[in-house]
């Protein structure tokens, strides 16, 4: 009897750790007018950016395509709003366009944690180009975890380079 509510006990902590809590298809952007978290429409203070198809290099829309993100975070910062909204007007133009936004970690952490906070960057993403009109059947997100460094090195200048989630286009 012992053995079983300890075996139960061992399995329901082993889920409670395992489990972040949050849900990858909701995951959290900020909203920028009203300063707080929200996964529901956001309405942006920023201007709409015209992308100039001659600026297209087949590679998607001219500019950045990498959103940064702080130590162990995944909220989308007000910074990337422009990068965020280059690509998914450049995405809208075309429903043949297709966005797969790479989730990516520093060095610091497991290989399983690092893969599960890269898929959140990249669904954070993701779900901000979604507020923005762009169709879920345009986008993908898979996480590359800290397994596809931009910066070697492990100072602060490095990591922090290395998170980040990139929208690249196939």
């Amino acid at each position: 009897m012992l053995k079983r509510f300890l075996m139960a006990f061992a399995v329901v902590s082993l889920m409670a750790g395992c489990s972040s809590g949050v849900k990858l298809n909701k995951a959290p952007v900020e909203n920028q007018n009203a300063g707080s978290m929200s996964t529901q429409g956001a309405q942006s203070a920023v201007a709409p950016v015209a992308v100039n198809e001659s600026t297209i290099e087949g590679k998607g829309p001219a500019g950045s395509h990498s959103v940064y993100f702080d130590f162990d975070k995944y909220v989308v910062k007000p910074e990337y709003q422009n990068v965020i909204e280059t690509n998914a007007n450049y995405i809208k133009m075309d429903a043949r366009r297709h966005a797969v936004v790479e989730g990516n970690t520093d060095d610091r952490g497991s290989a399983e944690y690092n893969l599960a906070l890269g898929q959140r960057r990249a669904e954070a993403v993701v779900r901000a180009l979604e507020l923005l009109g762009v169709k879920d059947s345009q986008l993908e997100a898979i996480s590359y975890g800290k397994e596809k460094p931009k910066a070697p090195g492990t100072d602060e200048a490095s990591r922090a380079e290395n998170r980040r989630a990139d929208i690249a286009y196939r």
